[in-house]
């Protein structure tokens, strides 16, 4: 399953190697949070080619909100997946219910990565408005990575909540696709 080290720990190359051998942990929603990572780091480049250093701040505290997500969508999505075998011993509708808790709070990670994304996204267009011109293909870009970031967390969320029909986290995932969406339309 997850790698004993830290994701944040691996080399690019160990990082790429582990997503591709693992078996579901980590997953998406690890990649996703290092995408997030990713965009954030461009976005605080950008902010200080533009010689913006608030903004670049809130890059770089953007950057330090998503980096830890990887591990610990790792951590609670692969509690999820060996939350059947850990509840062997249950009653059904205690077994049912403890495997629905695993999968609930592994929503969580994704849907923090959904609220980041859209975050990136507002940051992004904003830096595509008022950045260095010189960069403002780079915000664009940004902007684009954030809103896939967005969408993919979305499925997560969804995915992951499945079993509770109606949960207001999958409305609040769709609202974030619809912020982030809004932010991009702004600035192309």
């Amino acid at each position: 399953m997850a790698s004993p080290r830290s994701l944040l720990d691996l080399t690019v190359k160990d990082w790429f190697g582990e997503l591709a051998d693992s078996r579901g942990v980590p997953g998406g929603g690890s990649a996703l949070a290092f995408v997030a990572s990713t965009a954030a780091s461009v976005l605080a480049m950008i902010a200080r080619v533009s010689e913006q250093p608030g903004l670049a701040a809130q890059a770089e505290q953007l950057r330090a909100r998503t980096a830890p997500l990887a591990q610990l969508d790792a951590d609670t999505y692969e509690a999820a997946l060996m939350a059947p075998d850990t509840t062997e011993g249950l009653k059904p509708e205690q077994r049912d219910w403890a495997i629905g808790r695993a999968f609930a709070a592994a929503a969580e990670p994704p849907l923090e990565i959904a609220r980041a994304g859209a975050d990136l996204a507002e940051l992004a267009a904003v830096l595509a408005e008022n950045g260095d011109p010189r960069v403002r293909a780079d915000a664009l870009v940004a902007a684009r990575l954030a809103l896939a970031v967005v969408l993919g967390a979305g499925e997560l969320v969804s995915v992951n909540l499945t079993a509770l029909e109606g949960d207001p986290r999958v409305a609040e995932a769709d609202d974030l696709a619809t912020r982030a969406t809004q932010s991009l339309s702004r600035v192309h």
